[in-house]
C-alpha cells in the first residue's frame, strides 16, 4: 500500500506515532511540504521513518513569499529522502488575490523539479462554484509540459484529464473520491489509463468513506483504493499492486 499524499508534519506527537504504527506495512508514504519549515519537519519524520519520504515545495496559499523562501527549499530539495518537489499550483479559493505571485511560485517551482529530476505535485482549486483554477492548470500543462506531474486529489474535471494525459501526468486520488456524489471523478477513473492511477489521504484533511468527520491518516487509504477497484472491475489486490507499482515508478521509493 502507497499514500503518495500526507501531510504527517500535521499530526501532534502521539497522533503521528499511532499513525506510522497503523501504516508500518506500507511500501510509502510520501509527506508534501508546503512552506521552508513544515519541508524540514517533513524530512526530520522522513528520516525517522523507513517507509516515510518527503516532497518539498511551496503552497499556492504560501506563494506571495515564494522568493524568501525559494533558497531554503532549492537547498532542502536536495536531501537524499526527497522524492518530489510540491506542493505547488493554483489556489482560487483561499489566496485569489496572490495569482500572479503563485504562477511565479509554480514556474519556479516547475524549473526546480526538472532540474532535479523530479516529479511536480499540483495542486489545483478553485473559488466556490467556478472552475477557473482548473480551466487555468489544464493550460499551464498544454504550455509548460512538465516532465513528471502528479495531479493531486483529483477531482475529475474534463479539461485536466485530457491536459494530464497530453502531459503524461499522474491522476492521484484522495478521500473525496469515496463520496457519493462525486461521480464525475469516478467516471474519470473508468477512462483514464490504469497506470496513471494512484491513491492517496492528504492527512489530516479530506477523509474518505467511513470516517468523514474524523482527521485522516494513511491507514486510511484503503478506502479509496477499495472504490478505485470497484469502479475499475478489479480486486483489491490487484489494484493496490498496480497503484503501488506507478507510485513506484512516478516517485523512485528504494526499498524500506
Amino acid at each position: 500500500m502507497t499514500d503518495t499524499h500526507c501531510h504527517l508534519d500535521y499530526l501532534e506527537p502521539a497522533e503521528l506515532a499511532g499513525a506510522l504504527e497503523a501504516a508500518r506495512g506500507f511500501r510509502a508514504m510520501l509527506t508534501i511540504g508546503t512552506e521552508p519549515a513544515k519541508s524540514l519537519r517533513n524530512l526530520q519524520i522522513a528520516a525517522s521513518a523507513p517507509n516515510v519520504w518527503a516532497a518539498v515545495g511551496i503552497h499556492p496559499t504560501e506563494a506571495e513569499r515564494w522568493r524568501e523562501h525559494r533558497e531554503e527549499t532549492r537547498e532542502l530539495a536536495r536531501h537524499e529522502r526527497v522524492r518530489a518537489v510540491g506542493e505547488s499550483g493554483l489556489d482560487f479559493y483561499w489566496t485569489p488575490q496572490t495569482r500572479p505571485h503563485q504562477y511565479e511560485a509554480l514556474d519556479w517551482q516547475a524549473e526546480l523539479a526538472a532540474e532535479l529530476g523530479l516529479p511536480l505535485i499540483l495542486h489545483v482549486r478553485s473559488a466556490q462554484g467556478d472552475d477557473q483554477a482548473e480551466l487555468e492548470v489544464a493550460e499551464w500543462l498544454r504550455r509548460n509540459r512538465p516532465p513528471k506531474a502528479v495531479l493531486h486529489a483529483f477531482g475529475g474535471h474534463p479539461a485536466l484529464v485530457e491536459a494530464g494525459l497530453e502531459a503524461g501526468a499522474y491522476f492521484s486520488f484522495a478521500g473525496p473520491f469515496t463520496y457519493k456524489k462525486n461521480t464525475r471523478v469516478r467516471e474519470a477513473a473508468r477512462q483514464l489509463p490504469l497506470e496513471r492511477l494512484m491513491v492517496e489521504t492528504d492527512t489530516p484533511f479530506l477523509p474518505p468513506e467511513p470516517h468523514r468527520g474524523k482527521r485522516n491518516q494513511p491507514a486510511y487509504v484503503r478506502h479509496t483504493l477499495e472504490k478505485l477497484a470497484e469502479v475499475r472491475g478489479l480486486s483489491a489486490a490487484e489494484t493496490e499492486r498496480v497503484t503501488d507499482a506507478n507510485a513506484q515508478r512516478c516517485f523512485g521509493f528504494t526499498p524500506a
